[in-house]
């Protein structure tokens, strides 16, 4: 059977503790109540701390473990060891424990991460050391110098073999998901897409044999019906400029004249295969 809990007043005492005063503060429902500790120091607990004893002095004492509550002090759960616990409870009423890290941190840690396994470092594992990173190569990057920790995640500064810096988050170094400063995708893009002269190749060589986008209703390339003047008009864009073919009643003088605008890709594709292609073969060789 569970013995009541202790009715808290002005004199209550726990360990060191003597209730002083109430406070107009509350914390979750509970009073706040100011208390002197026999060392002559005060702290502010609430009705719920003082009736389980989990504090029983101001802090000039090595904490003291409440009555009933797993004493975990010199225990071992993984890479932590529990110094002590703390004033910090979880939404469960679990106690939060310091605990001292082999990698020299220290941390807070709920009792039961710490008994189920849940938690076993401060935060280190899966981290290597800071100095293990600089001069680190991850692809095209060289890491110079730690550029701090936010939200638990360490960054770096790395400078790429482009001559740009750029700071990566280091779990992206880790598993190499960064390896340049971006100059790496702009450079493989150029090159998938061969992009010339402001003019994508690749493009051009699709549309001329015919091929066309999924949009296309008309089923030709640069052909559309003009609802407002009942015509079908075709156009054409090269080197990002929108060029007028005109409008038509039948669609196949529209597809005709399409194919006209179509010379200067041709043109430009002659050009194309008989310089830039030779001279990347001279490059090669």
């Amino acid at each position: 059977m569970d013995q009541p809990k202790p009715k808290i007043g002005v004199g209550y005492r726990v360990g060191m503790l003597t209730v002083v005063s109430a406070t107009p503060q509350r914390r979750q429902s509970y009073t706040v109540w100011q208390c002197r500790c026999d060392c002559g120091g005060e702290i502010l607990l609430d009705t719920r701390a003082l009736q389980r004893g989990s504090v029983q002095n101001c802090g000039c004492q090595k904490r003291v473990v409440a009555p009933g509550a797993r004493d975990l002090t010199g225990q071992r759960f993984g890479k932590l060891v529990c110094i002590e616990p703390t004033e910090k409870r979880g939404p469960g009423g679990g106690v939060y424990w310091r605990c001292q890290c082999d990698c020299g941190n220290e941390c807070l840690a709920p009792v039961l991460q710490l008994t189920h396994g849940k938690k076993t470092s401060c935060g280190c594992v899966g981290h290597p050391p800071r100095k293990d990173w600089i001069g680190k190569r991850v692809g095209a990057l060289t890491v110079i110098a730690y550029d701090g920790k936010r939200n638990d995640t360490h960054f770096w500064r790395c400078r790429c073999d482009c001559g740009n810096e750029t700071v990566v988050a280091q779990s992206t170094l880790l598993h190499g998901h960064t390896q340049s400063c971006g100059c790496l995708k702009k450079s493989l893009y150029k090159e998938n897409f061969q992009q010339v002269d402001s003019t994508n190749v690749s493009m051009l060589e699709s549309r001329l044999r015919g091929r066309t986008y999924s949009t296309n209703k008309s089923g030709y390339n640069g052909v559309y019906y003009d609802r407002r003047r009942g015509k079908w008009v075709a156009a054409i864009t090269f080197k990002r400029k929108n060029y007028y073919l005109g409008a038509y009643a039948d669609i196949m003088d529209a597809v005709k004249a399409r194919r006209k605008g179509e010379e200067m890709y041709e043109d430009f594709l002659d050009w194309y295969y008989a310089e830039y292609r030779k001279g990347r073969e001279k490059a090669v060789v």
